[in-house]
């Protein structure tokens, strides 16, 4: 099984990046291996100017054509998924995920974004071929803590995280 993630965060420090963290040691535990494209670490230009022939984007789609499973990660800006993650979202081919298990998780300052997964980020990933998306997770931002080692994120949202990552385990072995 073959998982990646897609990271939407526009920066090292972001909380969502506490939960990718936390993906990645959980995965590890199982042995299961698992890679990660940090949008924001792709070229900008290639981004903005939605450079389809860019070395980066080939390497970037590449991870995706190979994942079995797809977890993406995303901040909540004005309501939406972050505007980074769209610009790489778009140049991912337009059936790039076809036959992949998707696993939408956001992070939002308060609950009344709660609803950015199934009504922003669901179209958006079914729009490239996303047939088998998992219910998501939305956290809240307090729910992860900054420490002084990293990121601390409250037991009742890795629980769920936990569930979505066995859901997608059970999909693989079925």
């Amino acid at each position: 099984m073959a998982i990646l993630i897609i990271n939407g965060s526009n920066n090292d420090t972001s909380r969502v990046n506490g939960v990718a963290i936390y993906i990645k040691d959980a995965l590890a535990k199982r042995q299961i291996a698992i890679d990660e494209i940090n949008v924001h670490t792709l070229p900008a230009e290639v981004l903005i100017h939605a450079d389809y022939t860019s070395e980066a984007i080939h390497a970037a789609n590449a991870k995706v054509a190979a994942a079995d499973t797809i977890i993406v990660l995303t901040p909540v800006y004005k309501a939406s998924y972050s505007g980074i993650l769209k610009t790489y979202l778009d140049l991912i081919p337009q059936k790039g995920l076809v036959g992949k298990t998707v696993v939408p998780i956001a992070v939002g300052g308060s609950h009344h974004h709660l609803l950015v997964i199934d009504y922003a980020l669901k179209p958006v990933l079914a729009a490239i071929g996303a047939t088998n998306t998992t219910q998501g997770v939305y956290i809240v931002d307090k729910q992860i803590e900054r420490t002084a080692d990293g990121f601390a994120i409250e037991e009742a949202i890795t629980a769920r995280i936990d569930e979505q990552l066995a859901q997608v385990q059970r999909l693989q072995t079925v």
